[in-house]
């Protein structure tokens, strides 16, 4: 499916387990179940690097996760994004847009929070370093970020 990216999804931002703000100091935006289930199926869970924007507001540089996240054993399947930027407020209830444009690797599980806070501080850097690319940067203005609509 690596051959299909990017991919272009977006769904309401929902309540996840609280996990990454609190207990990872890496806060995300959680995809609803309906968004999540609307990825193809084809698509491997993993760690990606793209775009996002919350509310048709700026497109930032994101990382995300797919998948039922080893450490933490999840029963369901779920889109955790970390966009890099700080927002001053609560996303929850607002739509996500992301362009999926790259994979940084497979889920895995880890020995310790520490050894995973550091890997996703590697994929953080990895994403960044990637998406300063021309080719890339193109897709932060892809017309998907452009179209103003409310709802996905």
């Amino acid at each position: 499916m690596l051959k299909h990216l990017p991919i272009f999804a977006c769904g309401e931002i929902v309540r996840g387990f609280g996990r990454g703000s609190k207990e990872l100091g890496i806060p995300t935006a959680n995809l609803s179940l309906e968004a999540v289930k609307s990825l193809p199926d084809s698509l491997q869970t993993g760690v990606y690097y793209g775009w996002a924007n919350v509310n048709n507001s700026d497109v930032h540089k994101m990382v995300l996760s797919i998948g039922w996240n080893p450490f933490y054993k999840n029963k369901e399947k779920s889109v955790e994004t970390h966009i890099l930027h700080d927002f001053n407020c609560d996303l929850y209830g607002q739509i996500l847009k992301i362009c999926i444009v790259g994979y940084l690797r497979p889920e895995q599980n880890f020995d310790s929070l520490e050894a995973l806070i550091t890997t996703i501080k590697s994929d953080i850097d990895s994403a960044k370093s990637y998406l300063d690319t021309a080719e890339n940067k193109k897709l932060q203005m892809n017309s998907f970020f452009e179209d103003k609509t409310e709802k996905c």
